[in-house]
């Protein structure tokens, strides 16, 4: 089971964005197939990409073995997505691009950047991302499927601790429990005057008799939609962002609006057809450049925040519900959680330097001034952090480690539902593995190589 719960956190890491190993600027071998599941194909430098995945985030490296049976398990999980026909939709692929390109521009200033960079066109990397990210929300789709209905009890959680030998009870390092606000840099009025007027020229040009759909395909900086000449496709009321659906529905067929504002930048929207409570529409949107937005107004904001907070005249959790515009931790009253849902984060090697740093200098029950902040995905911020409390070292009790527990006992049964899917799944692919990996056990067996018939029951 340990090692299943292995094979999945493998799974996680393989669906990270594809960006990760070029960013580490080592050169992968030679490529050659070196194992095969069904249809799919696993590259050596599948393996090697993998490795330096890891190495990346500074993760326990796995060794190419356990590399290959996670590659082997990821390929498993989308031969039998196609055999039992799960699918993803288009729309979503693109909408997944779209998140990716839109986190590169913000962490390069500019797509100008990330093509010198990489050496490739936007085009070329959006190609070679596609598959990337359908196989990824197949996978996540699997997975999903497989654990969906598996829920975790106080009294699962009891009756794991209590199967604990008192004297193997973990040690638990020095945690910390921290809550923050956040508010995003925004861009200037310079900034936004300069992409109306751009968009105010594409439909000046547009009512002049060019065809807006080449307009959003050369311009827009959706990267899904500008695929599609700017469509969006068939909208219920309600789906889109309040800003663009208001704006398209006072159209008539055809009509296009002035520029909107929405969280997405710009638009220049095209009303094509209101069908029933459905509409279609086309847009073009622009978005500011990110090394150039405004971080004096967010900072303002949170000082003075942070001033109510201090003289108690406004609780931290209130301020957060209120002001944050991080909406993963603003409902939780800004707390902030790992990627297993804890709260209590490990104050070790494992935290972000930056954070850590930080604590080493503040006092519990204070709150920071203002400071520059990068989210995860790459948006430019400005933060404040409540140092709420700090949990000493100490051996795991039921009652201080509860969440703990609880994310210990669902992985446990996460792992083994996928376990049990994994070893029935085996008999309806067909897996061939390298002479060179004959030595490594998948799924506690010794691989067969290339040169023999690996077939499966269903003789695929």
């Amino acid at each position: 089971m340990k090692k299943m719960v292995k094979l999945v956190g493998m799974c996680l890491i393989l669906v990270a964005p594809f960006w990760a190993a070029f960013g580490q600027g080592q050169p992968l071998s030679v490529n050659k197939v070196i194992a095969k599941v069904d249809n799919y194909y696993i590259l050596r430098s599948d393996l090697e990409e993998l490795i330096l995945q890891y190495k990346a985030q500074n993760q326990p490296t796995p060794n190419p073995c356990q590399g290959l049976e996670s590659l082997i398990v990821n390929k498993m999980l989308l031969a039998k997505a196609e055999i039992d026909s799960v699918v993803v939709e288009e729309k979503q692929v693109d909408n997944e691009i779209a998140g990716r390109m839109d986190m590169m521009a913000r962490r390069f200033g500019s797509e100008k950047n990330i093509v010198e960079a990489y050496g490739k066109s936007i085009e070329t990397l959006k190609s070679e991302l596609r598959q990337e990210m359908r196989e990824k929300l197949l996978t996540e789709k699997m997975q999903q499927t497989i654990t969906s209905a598996i829920k975790v009890t106080p009294n699962d959680v009891r009756k794991f601790f209590n199967s604990i030998p008192k004297d193997s009870l973990p040690y638990i390092a020095a945690e910390a429990e921290l809550g923050h606000i956040v508010r995003y840099a925004k861009a200037t009025k310079a900034q936004k005057e300069e992409l109306r007027n751009r968009l105010l020229e594409y439909k000046a040009r547009v009512l002049k008799g060019e065809d807006f759909a080449s307009l959003a395909s050369a311009y827009s900086e959706d990267v899904g939609s500008a695929r599609e000449g700017g469509s969006l496709g068939y909208a219920k009321r309600g789906a889109m962002v309040a800003e663009y659906e208001g704006a398209a529905l006072k159209l008539k067929p055809n009509e296009i609006a002035d520029p909107v504002e929405s969280e997405f930048g710009i638009h220049l929207i095209q009303l094509l057809e209101v069908r029933g409570a459905e509409y279609n529409s086309r847009h073009i949107l622009l978005r500011p450049e990110y090394n150039r937005m405004d971080i004096e107004t967010p900072k303002r904001i949170l000082d003075s925040v942070r001033t109510m907070i201090v003289t108690d005249s406004l609780k931290f959790e209130k301020a957060a519900k209120t002001w944050s515009e991080d909406k993963g931790t603003a409902d939780a009253g800004g707390l902030v959680k790992d990627q297993q849902g804890n709260s209590k984060l490990p104050i070790d090697a494992s935290m972000d330097y930056a954070t850590f740093s930080m604590l080493d200098t503040m006092k519990v029950g204070t709150i920071t001034a203002p400071m520059n902040y990068r989210t995860d995905d790459g948006k430019t911020a400005m933060r404040i952090v409540y140092y709420k409390q700090r949990i000493e070292p100490h051996i795991a009790s039921l009652k201080e480690d509860f969440e703990k527990l609880t994310n210990i006992v669902m992985a446990n049964k996460r792992s083994k539902a996928v376990d049990d899917w994994f070893r029935k799944a085996i008999g309806d692919v067909f897996i061939k593995v390298e002479p060179e990996y004959k030595e490594c056990k998948i799924f506690g067996q010794m691989a067969k190589d290339g040169n023999e018939e690996n077939k499966t029951s269903n003789d695929r």
